[in-house]
This record gives structure tokens, C-alpha cells and sequence, in this order.
């Protein structure tokens, strides 16, 4: 072999060295970021199959949307993530739905995992008590008792929530189902972020709320992803455009009724370079 061609060898060899070592280096990141990984993940109640080969990365710090129509088995998802279906009879996963490399069915005791996930509901839930015990409640749960611990976590977590300004003066006195709709969930937020969690869950969040309303829960999502993976369930695709970093888009399959993850993407590209026909068909509105 001639100097030149033993050169030429050498240097793509070493070429090929760099390419495989950004390779693993970019596989590595993309591990190291994900907060939450199913893999091969089914969830069935009973004999009837709701979910089908679920495989899915999401990332931490950001906003994941799910999107999809109706049935298509977007909150069952969403659920599954935090074992709310455990007192279902029958309910069960299978595979696995990995939170910071544990799986979620069987390395983590649920009442440690509802610690580390929390979740916002359609409809405001607010507990018949006061703003501040609202807030509280998950912190005297963990036997948070310390009334000054308390009185800093409650602050922090309505101010994160947005809401602390507009009820500082009446924390003790008015009750959390005297506010308005769209306080009522960000005092759920609140609520559910106190206790720090790593994960925050939200099940269409705004459905039951006004414009105004859903602006500021909208807003607060942005400002939330500092500081918390966020998954959203949405039926309005301009929501999923205005407030996520990632958008999946699930169908239930016409056969088996079983819910599919047909494509998961950064949100741009999702809606305007979609790479499933099904998914333009869906974005686009032609069916839906």
C-alpha cells in the first residue's frame, strides 16, 4: 500500500473514530435528559388492551404535549405515569415506564412516586379549607410541622403559582372553593408543586376555564419548566403549539382499539413537517 492511500485510510479511520464517539456522546446526553422513558410499555384494564407498545422519551425541564382524539388513550398515559390506576380492579402495566432510570412498575413504591410526580386534574379540586392549608396539605402529609417551614414552602409555591399576590391577605380566612375557576387551579397547582416534585402531571388543565383564564395557566406553564418536567393532555392543538417543547401525537387503532404513539417531536416540527400521514391528517383537521 503507498504512502498516499495508507494516509487516506488512517484518516478515515480516525474520521470514523470521531463520528462514533459523538454518536455515543449524543446518545449518552439524550439519556442523561430524559426524565421519563417508556419502553415497550402496555397498559391493559382487564382483558381489554388501552395502550400498545408505548415508546416515548421525555425530557426534563421541558413541556411535553400529548394530543390526539378522544379515547385514543392519551390519559390512561398520562395516568399510568403516576399508578392512578392502581385501586382500578384489573388495571396493570406492563413493560416499562421508567422515571429517572427506576421503573414506575416495580423498583418504586407508589406512595414514594406520587411524592416525586404530581398531578393537576380537568376540573379544580380544591380541598374544603383554607388557601394556606390547601397549600399545605401534601407538606403535613410528608410531617412537615415546622409552622415556619410551612409558612416559607406555602409562599414559595403560590408565588411560583402566580397566585400570591391576589391572596397573601387572606390565606386563613377565605376557603380554597371561594376563589375563581382559573385561581382555584393555579391554587391546585400550587398544591401540588409544594412538595416539590419532579414531575408535574396536567389533564387538559384548562378545559373548564375562561380565555383570561387559560392565558395565565398557560403563562405559568412557561414559567414552571424551570423548575419541573411538565406532561400536558390537551384537545386544543394551539394550546399544545403555544406551551410545549415536545408534542406526541397518539390514535387508538381501528382493529384492536388499543391507544398508539404514532409520532413524538420537538413542536415545530411536529405541526409544520409532520412525518406520519396520520399526523398531518390530524393537525391539519381532516379528521379529529
Amino acid at each position: 500500500m503507498d504512502e498516499a492511500a495508507q494516509r487516506s485510510r488512517l484518516l478515515s479511520g480516525f474520521a470514523e473514530t470521531i463520528a462514533q464517539t459523538k454518536e455515543k456522546e449524543q446518545a449518552d446526553r439524550a439519556v442523561a435528559e430524559t426524565k421519563i422513558e417508556a419502553i415497550n410499555f402496555n397498559f391493559y384494564y382487564g382483558t381489554f388492551q388501552a395502550l400498545r407498545n408505548i415508546n416515548i422519551r421525555i425530557p426534563q425541564n421541558r413541556v411535553t404535549a400529548i394530543i390526539g382524539p378522544s379515547g385514543c388513550g392519551k390519559s390512561t398515559f398520562l395516568r399510568a405515569i403516576n399508578r392512578m390506576h392502581d385501586r382500578t380492579p384489573g388495571a396493570r402495566g406492563e413493560g416499562q415506564l421508567m422515571l429517572g432510570g427506576a421503573n414506575i412498575y416495580g423498583d418504586i413504591d407508589p406512595v414514594k412516586l406520587r411524592r416525586r410526580v404530581g398531578m393537576v386534574f380537568q376540573r379544580p379540586n380544591p380541598f374544603v379549607k383554607s388557601i394556606y392549608e390547601n397549600v399545605a396539605y401534601g407538606l403535613r402529609v410528608q410531617k412537615v410541622n415546622d409552622r415556619r417551614i410551612l409558612d416559607e414552602k406555602v409562599e414559595q409555591a403560590l408565588r411560583r403559582a402566580a397566585l400570591w399576590d391576589e391572596v397573601k391577605d387572606r390565606l386563613h380566612k377565605a376557603s380554597g372553593t371561594a376563589l375563581s375557576g382559573g385561581q382555584q387551579q393555579r391554587l391546585c397547582i400550587a398544591r401540588a408543586i409544594a412538595v416539590e416534585p419532579e414531575v408535574v402531571l396536567m389533564d387538559e388543565p384548562c378545559s373548564a376555564l375562561d380565555p383570561i383564564a387559560t392565558m395565565k395557566i398557560e403563562d405559568l406553564i412557561h414559567e414552571l419548566r424551570a423548575n419541573f418536567t411538565i406532561v400536558i393532555v390537551t384537545h386544543n392543538m394551539q394550546q399544545a403549539m403555544r406551551v410545549s417543547d415536545m408534542t406526541a401525537f397518539m390514535l387508538m387503532d381501528r382493529t384492536t382499539r388499543a391507544g398508539e404513539l404514532i409520532e413524538f417531536s420537538p413542536t415545530d416540527e411536529l405541526f409544520t413537517n409532520p412525518q406520519d400521514r396520520r399526523t398531518e391528517d390530524y393537525v391539519t383537521g381532516r379528521f379529529g
